[in-house]
């Protein structure tokens, strides 16, 4: 007798993390995000495996760019959970579930330093190298 159990389609993408931030990267830098950084969590015991912080010129750019990784994220079968901060503007979370996305106005971005806040040396070893790297700059 034949297998007749059948398993259902995955609901969502199964592309590696790496990849769907690569499309999401490359489409905010095509629609004028600036200052692009994407930063990898994974290994890091973080809510998320990597983080995406981009820049808007204005409210109305920021909630544009909000509504496009949305609809980026349908058109590729993205996980979309959910998005933050869209009235005001100043700061508009989008949580893909593996990835999030920050968009920031340029003030809010430099008042919460995201980039300095997640450097924060994932081991004993990586600490250790930094300080290395440091004193060979120096």
């Amino acid at each position: 007798m034949p297998n007749t159990i059948q398993t259902p389609p995955k609901k969502y993408s199964e592309l590696p993390v790496a990849d769907k931030i690569a499309d999401v990267e490359a489409w905010l830098k095509e629609h004028k995000a600036a200052d692009v950084t994407v930063l990898d969590l994974a290994g890091r015991g973080a809510f998320t495996e990597a983080m995406i912080i981009a820049s808007a010129t204005s409210v109305r750019h920021a909630q544009s760019l909000a509504d496009g990784v949305n609809r980026l994220c349908g058109e590729k079968n993205y996980e979309f959970l959910r998005m933050d901060g869209y009235t005001v503007g100043q700061w508009i979370l989008v949580d893909c579930n593996d990835f999030v996305v920050n968009i920031f106005q340029a003030d809010t971005r430099s008042l919460y330093k995201l980039e300095a806040l997640w450097s924060v040396p994932a081991s004993k070893e990586e600490l250790q190298a930094m300080a290395h790297a440091a004193e060979q700059g120096a």
